[in-house]
């Protein structure tokens, strides 16, 4: 059965704001906020913008990396006025490490996230999937940083934009060495976001989804009803301790866990 002139007018559209964020991420030249521009958008309309970028990206023959979860937190949820999760994916070239030197001028207009980075050992295949059995598939958590962005103007977004986005996702900096502790007891962990010397936010595990494998289920779930699975070995970051914060040409960012470690990367000209 064929499109209706309807639903393919909407579907061009769709792939029209697809492409213009991807030139966006090249030409770092944001666009204006795209809910306005698809009469009542909503979320399917919004991941179906990530995807149709996703799919330009593997077939450009980028390597997927991982997924992220965003807006599992009060504070992340307060700060973009929204109040549910949301997630997009990266890609190796995105991932850097412990005392990396990042060009600011690869970004709008960049913030910094403190994260838990989850690496896969067994790959998760939703719906149905437990916290239990996502804690089971970590094979080892991280210090994590994400560096999220916006192609939207101002950071002038809702969850429709954000999702379209890609989930607002920049770049993701993750430690060479995993923390020592135990996916099953992550609530009590502690992590500090400091910038330039001054600590600028303060949360724990518990303030992510009040666990943060929470998110990790929740995305094998939401991915799994489209067919998806996450692998063994992908990068999985639930979501921020804190409220992000920006960052310019000359900050430093750490992601600090105290006696557990830390993670440190710098932003230059």
């Amino acid at each position: 059965m064929s499109e209706s002139p309807m639903n393919t007018q909407r579907s061009a559209l769709l792939e029209s704001l697809a492409r213009e964020l991807l030139t966006a991420t090249e030409t770092l030249v944001p666009v204006a906020p795209l809910r306005d521009r698809v009469a009542d958008m909503d979320l399917q309309d919004a991941y179906t913008i990530q995807s149709l970028q996703l799919e330009h990206h593997l077939a450009a023959g980028r390597v997927l990396a991982g997924r992220k979860v965003g807006l599992t937190s009060v504070a992340m949820q307060q700060q973009l006025g929204v109040d549910s999760p949301d997630f997009g994916y990266f890609f190796t070239d995105m991932v850097h490490h412990d005392g990396a030197r990042i060009p600011a001028t690869a970004f709008l207009s960049p913030k910094v996230e403190p994260e838990f980075g989850f690496v896969l050992k067994d790959t998760l295949h939703g719906p149905g999937i437990t916290v239990e059995q996502a804690t089971a598939a970590i094979g080892a958590v991280y210090p994590a940083i994400e560096i999220i962005d916006s192609r939207i103007s101002d950071w002038d977004i809702t969850l429709v934009d954000t999702v379209a986005d890609n989930a607002s996702c920049g770049a993701i900096a993750v430690g060479t060495e995993p923390l020592d502790i135990d996916p099953a007891h992550l609530g009590g962990i502690g992590c500090a976001l400091v910038i330039d010397g001054h600590t600028l936010g303060r949360g724990t595990g518990a303030d992510v989804m009040d666990n943060p494998v929470a998110p990790l289920a929740w995305l094998a779930n939401v991915l799994g009803e489209q067919g998806v699975a996450l692998e063994a070995g992908q990068l999985i970051l639930p979501g921020s301790f804190t409220q992000a914060e920006p960052v310019t040409a000359g900050s430093s960012a750490t992601a600090d866990f105290g006696p557990l470690g830390s993670l440190t990367i710098h932003f230059t000209h």
